[in-house]
């Protein structure tokens, strides 16, 4: 094979994947390798170098270089990220109350200015006093800002003047609501920029750490990033934008699905050690939510695949409801580091304290759980309380039992505020582990993941009878309520599609005996329209038994295990432009967004103007979002009243879509 081949990366909570593609001959190559959270260009560089050595290439042969990634997913659905400080312009405290802003916004810091615009774009005086009395200070306990202005889609004037002034005093990275999105509705426009600011060194780290490898290997192509819709952009602006590579790694998915399988309609759920990622394809393509993204229940203005995100996956948080008459498991939303993996890395610390666990005659409160510091740079500790301090110096880099770590229960909850600051990951029993316990799964430490449920067994229920009496028995149990949770969360994920969302299968009778099928004289029965497509590395394990239990056709094709990496190699650029025309009054025509404000006493005029700034943008977007020849679309909305007999302009909107292949490196 000659010409130009493409390499694919995906970089997920538990793996990172990597694929050679090329566009006649498909997958190449394909490797795994962990991912390394500490320094995420170890984990990149394990799967990479593998895939290059496989297929035998040169280094120069590659012409592409494209990332997808689950990491702001992840982090958002565990309530992860960086502390953020919010600035809202023109608006007040009430305002937190809407969108669920106050609830993302929790305990970061948040400031009032004075100022803002109206909706044809004049301003209200701006007053940066406040801002300037508590910034050098607050600096220090953050580690990125968030700008939200009145109508600043409209006019961006103060929050880029507000901007300036943070970069000025802190040095410390900002982003504008204007730069995300072009949509009116404050409030949630800000929840979008809190949740960019506090990604902003998550996706900084991880972008930067694949451009570093990749230098180090004497690669010098392009490297692009799957943005949540599927579509590609250049690595320089995901670094600006990190919201939007939210859903990433699913869109990828989609992308890679299509192409793996040629089915044109599907049901595809992709597993990963985090998260199960449902959506349904059409046509050949996957629905965009045009109401925007909802991760980590809240619901942003990105526009992204109508996916949706639950937090169950192979690595999920064993819970054992031992209150009843008859013990129960859930598992998940939380990700914790198996037992097996841990141990993998750290044998001795974690096979000896189980082994000393098991010893003992009594099952303790925290017995089979460790703490292990994630290994992200100090700088992102920042704002500690002391107690979180105290005992965040007490983690290292090695697993340390909690049984030791804890002396007092209000330690609890601060080891969990450390774990949801993605500072210290908790180890503990997942269905990883059982898997291994089993035999069916087998890269870990199947010793390790063993202990764990002999501890687990020791559990008993409202009964005083065990949980289990034998591993092969919890293990089973384990993996049973993965297949049947994982079957409720596509069963909710198709139903909202059929406009059925209030019905949650979780919870109704009727779903209950279709899912288990009892005996009895009435039968209940529930199935799917359509083949579903199983992807992670997982899925030919778990999907035949949860399409079965669906009355499914169960496709898991040859590469699901990499179809996020092959996703991100054969999607588009695609980006769009929104400038808007409005009346402020008879005969006077404002022309907003994408640029300055202009005014025109011809409707046509300002149309035409509308037009080409649009189109003009959206072109410039795409080639700088590394599109080769990108092509225009353009729709023009147009809201118009009928007044007396005279047609009344409220507001105009053309929106200028530029899509395109990306660039690749020639010879």
């Amino acid at each position: 094979m000659t010409s130009h081949f493409l390499l694919g990366i995906d970089t997920g909570g538990t793996y990172t994947d990597a694929v050679l593609f090329h566009e006649t001959h498909g997958v190449v190559a394909k490797a795994k390798s962990l991912t390394t959270r500490h320094d995420l260009a170890i984990g990149i560089a394990g799967a990479v170098d593998a895939v290059i050595l496989e297929a035998g290439v040169e280094v120069s042969a590659i012409s592409l270089v494209s990332l997808s990634t689950t990491l702001a997913t992840n982090a958002l659905v565990e309530g992860q990220g960086g502390r953020a400080g919010l600035v809202m312009i023109g608006f007040g405290p009430d305002d937190l109350k809407r969108s669920g802003l106050a609830d993302a916004l929790g305990s970061d810091p948040v400031i009032y200015l004075n100022g803002g615009h109206d909706v044809h774009g004049n301003e209200n005086p701006l007053d940066l006093a406040a801002l300037d009395e508590v910034l050098p200070e607050l600096a220090r306990g953050v580690s990125s800002f968030a700008v939200a202005g009145y109508f600043a889609v409209r006019n961006p004037a103060h929050e880029i003047r507000v901007r300036d002034r943070i970069r000025e005093i802190s040095h410390l990275p900002v982003t504008c609501s204007h730069e995300l999105s072009s949509k009116l509705g404050g409030p949630r426009r800000a929840l979008t920029t809190l949740l960019n600011a506090r990604l902003v060194s998550m996706i900084d780290r991880l972008v930067g750490a694949c451009e570093n490898f990749l230098v180090a290997r004497g690669i010098s192509a392009p490297m692009m990033v799957v943005r949540g819709d599927g579509a590609l952009i250049s690595a320089s602006e995901a670094k600006l934008r990190p919201i939007e590579t939210i859903l990433s790694g699913p869109a990828a998915s989609l992308v890679g699905a299509h192409y793996l399988t040629g089915l044109d309609a599907a049901v595809v759920s992709d597993i990963g050690g985090t998260t199960t990622d449902v959506a349904v394809m059409e046509a050949g393509r996957p629905r965009l939510d045009a109401e925007g993204a909802v991760v980590g229940g809240f619901r942003t203005m990105v526009e992204a695949v109508a996916m949706r995100t639950y937090g169950l996956g192979g690595d999920s948080e064993v819970r054992v409801n031992e209150r009843g008459l008859v013990a129960t498991f859930e598992l998940g939303p939380r990700r914790l580091l198996p037992l097996s993996l841990a141990a993998q890395a750290h044998s001795d610390a974690i096979l000896t304290v189980l082994q000393r666990q098991v010893r003992s005659p009594h099952l303790g409160r925290n017995d089979g759980r460790f703490a292990i510091r994630t290994g992200v740079p100090d700088y992102l500790a920042s704002g500690l309380l002391p107690q979180e301090q105290a005992l965040f110096e007490k983690i290292g880099t090695a697993p340390v039992a909690l049984d030791q770590l804890l002396t007092s229960t209000p330690q609890k909850a601060t080891l969990d505020r450390l774990v949801a600051r993605g500072l210290v990951h908790l180890c503990g029993l997942t269905p990883s582990d059982a898997m291994h316990a089993l035999g069916r799964q087998n890269q870990w430490n199947a010793e390790a993941a063993r202990l764990g449920l002999v501890l687990a067994c020791r559990i008993k229920d409202g009964s005083a009878r065990p949980v289990a009496t034998t591993v092969e028995e919890l293990a089973e149990k384990i993996v049973d309520r993965l297949t049947r949770q994982s079957a409720e969360v596509i069963l909710s994920a198709c139903l909202a599609e059929d406009g059925l969302g209030d019905l949650d299968p979780a919870k109704s009778k009727a779903i209950d005996r279709a899912l288990q099928r009892p005996p009895g004289i009435v039968r209940f029965a529930v199935s799917l329209d359509r083949p579903l497509v199983g992807l992670g590395a997982s899925a030919p394990v778990y999907y035949p038994a949860i399409a079965q239990m669906l009355g499914s056709e169960s496709v898991v094709p040859p590469d699901a295990d990499v179809a996020n990496a092959v996703g991100a190699v054969v999607g588009q650029v695609r980006t769009s432009a929104t400038v808007f025309i409005t009346t402020p009054e008879e005969g006077v025509f404002i022309l907003n967004g994408a640029g300055e404000t202009l005014r025109f006493i011809d409707e046509a005029k300002g149309f035409e103007a509308a037009r080409a700034r649009a189109r003009s943008v959206a072109l410039d977007q795409a080639r700088l979002n590394g599109a080769a020849d990108p092509v225009v679309s353009m729709v023009e909305q147009v809201d118009a009243a009928d007044i007396e007999g005279t047609r009344k302009l409220v507001e105009a909107r053309f929106i200028a879509t530029a899509s395109g292949r990306p660039r690749i490196a020639t010879d």
